[in-house]
């Protein structure tokens, strides 16, 4: 039975810790590694974080059908989602997990050939937004007003996913994404 858990939401705003929790809590699911053509960040490891190649490598794997969904998320940034992700983690009998922006999920949920379960996390306002980015430290002032314009236009299309979760407390939001994960993976269709 196929079975694909898709995470998103706007940039900081908590999808990556989230994920994190739910491969702790669920040893049936995998980490799905995105590709990119950004720069590798500190502490970031090819094939672990992303797949990180250049812009020509990217745009060939548009070109020839190998990613199931892929947005230029920002002016010559792309990122997507590997067909042979799903595939490697199909071998290891597991289900994907993807960790995705939200019109990347919006495409692979138009994509798959079944209903994966579709998870929409938000923050609980655009201001709380702007400390989290800030705080990670990872972005220019400039870039952080980017994502937050960006996360307004990406917050407007939450009633297309399953479930929308505001993430304003942490530990009520692992507790809510783990329930309705635990749910899907016991279902039978």
């Amino acid at each position: 039975m196929q079975k694909v858990i898709i995470l998103t939401g706007p940039s900081g705003v908590g999808k990556n810790t989230l994920g994190d929790f739910l491969l702790e809590q669920f040893p049936q699911l995998s980490y799905s590694v995105s590709a990119t053509n950004r720069p590798i960040r500190k502490g970031e490891e090819d094939g672990r974080d992303y797949h990180f190649m250049n812009r020509e490598a990217f745009e060939e794997k548009i070109r020839t059908d190998e990613l199931l969904e892929w947005q230029e998320v920002y002016d010559g940034t792309y990122y997507g989602t590997l067909k042979s992700e799903l595939e490697r983690i199909n071998q290891l009998n597991k289900f994907p997990l993807l960790v995705v922006d939200v019109f990347g999920a919006l495409n692979v949920m138009k994509n798959l050939k079944f209903k994966p379960l579709s998870l929409f996390i938000l923050p609980k306002d655009l201001e709380v937004l702007r400390q989290r980015l800030e705080n990670r430290g990872t972005d220019t002032p400039e870039t952080i007003q980017k994502r937050l314009g960006k996360a307004e236009i990406e917050m407007q299309e939450y009633r297309q996913f399953d479930f929308a979760i505001v993430n304003d407390d942490l530990s009520k939001a692992k507790s809510q994404v783990a329930s309705i994960v635990d749910d899907f993976l016991k279902s039978t269709h």
